[in-house]
C-alpha cells in the first residue's frame, strides 16, 4: 500500500495533492436548486451537502465565491437540496457545466418559493437560507429544512475523482 504525504509548511500546501486526499473521502452527489428574485432557475452540482442539526432541522452546502450563480442563491433566501440516483449522474454533469438556461427541456416540480425539485430524486430538502459563512475561498450556506421527501433507491456516489455507486458489505454478525 502506497501512502502519499505532504506536510502543510509556511501556509502553502500542494492543493492538487489536498484536492486527492479529499476525494478519499466518497460523498454523495446533489444538485442545489433555486429561484431568484426576478424568476430565474439557478442550479448547481455539488458533494458538499452535510446534515447539520435535527432540532432545529438545518443541512450545509457551500459554493465556490466566483461561482456566477452566487448572487443569484444569496439574494433568493432558499434552495432545495436534490439527492441524486445513480441513474441520474447524467444530471451531475449536466449542471456542472455553465449554460444559460439548465433547465430547458427538463422536467421539474416546483417546491419552495418556486425553487425546482427534480424529479426521480432520492431526496428532496427545501430549505429557507439561515445563514450564510464565508469561508476561505467559498461561501456555506446553512438551510432550514421546511420539507423533505426520500424514495428507495442506489445513490449516486463521488470519490477519488469518479462516479460510483455502493455495494453492502457482508454483515460479520
Amino acid at each position: 500500500m502506497t501512502v502519499h504525504s505532504i506536510s502543510h509548511k509556511q501556509d502553502v500546501l500542494d492543493q492538487r495533492h489536498l484536492r486527492h486526499a479529499l476525494g478519499r473521502f466518497a460523498t454523495g452527489v446533489t444538485v442545489v436548486t433555486t429561484r431568484t428574485r426576478d424568476g430565474k432557475l439557478e442550479a448547481l452540482t455539488a458533494n458538499s451537502f452535510a446534515a447539520v442539526s435535527l432540532e432545529p432541522p438545518l443541512v450545509l452546502w457551500s459554493l465556490g465565491s466566483n461561482a456566477p450563480s452566487l448572487l443569484g442563491f444569496q439574494e433568493a433566501g432558499c434552495f432545495v437540496v436534490n439527492v441524486l440516483s445513480a441513474a441520474q449522474h447524467h444530471l451531475s454533469r449536466h449542471f456542472a457545466t455553465r449554460a444559460e438556461n439548465k433547465f430547458a427541456n427538463l422536467a421539474y416540480a416546483a417546491g419552495l418559493a418556486g425553487c425546482p425539485i427534480l424529479l426521480d430524486a432520492l431526496a428532496s430538502f427545501q430549505c429557507s437560507t439561515e445563514n450564510t459563512i464565508v469561508a476561505g475561498d467559498h461561501v456555506v450556506f446553512i438551510g432550514r429544512v421546511h420539507s423533505a421527501a426520500y424514495r428507495d433507491g442506489e445513490p449516486l456516489i463521488f470519490s477519488a475523482g469518479q462516479y460510483c455507486s455502493h455495494a453492502p458489505l457482508e454483515s460479520a454478525d
